[in-house]
């Protein structure tokens, strides 16, 4: 176990790694908005930012550019608008984060933008959540810690969410992502790992349980990640780790958590957050 821990804190530093600067639009892009038929503003931390490990972020590619393909099916001239950040938690996109906004936060960046776009947008994503109850995975007492910073991901996120949807236009879309479980990957390493496996799925239920009750206030779809990433189905499965249960053989199949321990999705795995995103599609 103790070896294990110290491969999820090397986890862990890749998930909060600092992401390039983020700066405002420049005079440019608002010339392209005056041109642009609709906006899709995408909203987050890592996954949103389509980080991948030796490569930083694709902030046109990872699930967001799936996403945006599948809209332009309906909206051609469809653009994006990505002010994700790597790192970042429900607190720092409210205030600080590692990412710089000339509005002053990621919130204030988005809402700025809707506001300047009312009309304009057709669609919002956001994932954020995961960097908070993360570090809890090494705390004393995980369900303790988990359960004092879920209250806060609820208050923040619920904030997050209302200060969005009072920016939008009545036609605008907010799909909220839920998360999959990267540290499923522990079941590998034996008993003591299932057992941390066991209680990170425990704390994957808390966290998308309050994801789906911040969406709910604003009447926000939900992107179901957690499903289809297969996060309950432990029916055995041959793969090259031998014989294990489902969920743990997605998590390696579609993250680098099993041969780079690092939680981010590969592209396979972006490309079934864009699938199960575009799928709420309305």
């Amino acid at each position: 176990m103790r070896r294990f821990l110290t491969v999820i804190s090397a986890a862990l530093l890749v998930l909060v790694a600092p992401s390039a600067a983020f700066a405002g639009p420049g005079k440019g892009a608002d010339k392209r908005a005056d041109k642009a038929t609709s906006w899709y503003l995408a909203l987050g931390d890592s996954l949103a930012a389509g980080y991948q490990p030796g490569a930083g972020d694709d902030r046109a590619g990872g699930y967001v550019g799936g996403v945006l393909d599948a809209l332009q099916a309906s909206a051609p001239k469809a653009k994006l608008r990505n002010i994700s950040c790597s790192g970042a938690t429900t607190t720092s996109m409210l205030g600080t984060d590692r990412c710089t906004y000339e509005a002053g936060s990621q919130v204030a960046a988005g809402v700025e933008f809707l506001k300047a776009h009312k009309d304009k947008v057709d669609l919002v994503t956001i994932d954020i959540g995961a960097n908070d109850v993360t570090p809890c995975v090494r705390a004393a007492d995980q369900v303790t810690c988990a359960l004092t910073v879920l209250g806060t991901i609820q208050t923040n996120l619920t904030s997050i969410l209302g200060q969005l949807r009072a920016a939008t236009g009545p036609d605008t879309q907010i799909i909220v992502l839920n998360y999959y479980n990267p540290f499923l990957a522990s079941w590998l390493q034996g008993p003591e790992g299932q057992q941390l496996a066991g209680l990170t799925s425990f704390l994957q239920t808390l966290l998308n349980n309050t994801v789906s009750a911040a969406a709910a206030t604003v009447q926000a779809d939900v992107a179901d990640v957690a499903t289809a990433f297969r996060s309950t189905d432990t029916t055995p499965v041959s793969t090259a780790y031998g014989t294990i249960p489902t969920n743990v053989a997605t998590i390696c199949a579609w993250t680098w958590m099993c041969t780079k321990q690092d939680i981010h999705a590969n592209d396979a795995g972006y490309a079934v957050l864009a699938a199960t995103v575009s799928a709420r599609l309305s």
